[in-house]
């Protein structure tokens, strides 16, 4: 389920590891979020470029095969980023418990 919801995750725009879970019904579990990111590796019909922590910080950035790929295709999308913090976050947010209506 979380690739599925993050697969929903518009062009430009970012949600959090807890906004996903949350979402699922559970919150607390980002952790599992994370983890369910992670093991994307790379596969692109999953844009887990576009999930980041609370704050907007790519905490996810170590878990892509080159160099900073995360930071690169948000960039690509229009998203600034300055020392791996999304500079517009609260504007690019995607909720999906707002967006997708449960």
């Amino acid at each position: 389920m979380v690739h599925e919801v993050a697969k929903l995750i518009p062009f430009g725009r970012v949600t959090s590891y807890g906004a996903i879970a949350n979402y699922l019904g559970t919150k607390g579990s980002a952790r599992m979020v994370g983890w369910a990111m992670n093991a994307v590796h790379g596969r692109l019909e999953i844009p887990a470029h576009r999930v980041v922590n609370r704050v907007g910080l790519l905490t996810g950035k170590n878990h892509f095969d080159t160099r900073n790929p995360m930071q690169e295709r948000l960039e690509e999308e229009g998203i600034k980023i300055i020392d791996n913090q999304i500079q517009n976050f609260k504007e690019v947010f995607w909720d999906p418990i707002i967006e997708l209506e449960l």
